[in-house]
């Protein structure tokens, strides 16, 4: 043998193994391209209603700080005042002052209109 090795040569062409992922060499990419539109999409849902939710927490909130206001005090304008401290800008609809220890609550939100009412009964 001559001190030479001798190595065994693969045939031209590449052998059936190579030829099968020849094919398969942008399958991943394909899928990725496929898929990641509806990851951004759900993506964006979840922060849109978390968007949502903050903001009706908001509008519950000052309805509950102009509730209040409005049940130590029969000026309206101190529930609007009270409201806007919480929410600047809020669209404030002052109703009918009940009799004094009468209570009735209610919340209205729908979407994408926020609505919070708040009533809460007149202290003395």
């Amino acid at each position: 043998m001559n001190g030479r090795r001798w190595f065994p040569r693969a045939p031209r062409g590449g052998t059936r193994r190579h030829r099968g992922r020849d094919r398969e060499r942008g399958q991943a990419t394909v899928e990725f391209a496929f898929l990641l539109p509806l990851v951004i999409l759900a993506v964006l849902a979840v922060i849109q209603v978390g968007l949502v939710v903050r903001d009706q927490l908001g509008v519950v909130h000052a309805a509950r700080e102009a509730a209040r206001a409005a049940s130590v005090d029969p000026d309206p304008g101190r529930a609007v005042r009270a409201a806007h401290r919480t929410l600047p800008g809020a669209d404030v609809d002052i109703g009918a002052r009940p009799k004094v220890g009468g209570v009735e609550v209610g919340v209205l939100f729908p979407d994408p209109d926020l609505h919070a009412t708040s009533v809460m009964r007149v202290e003395k």
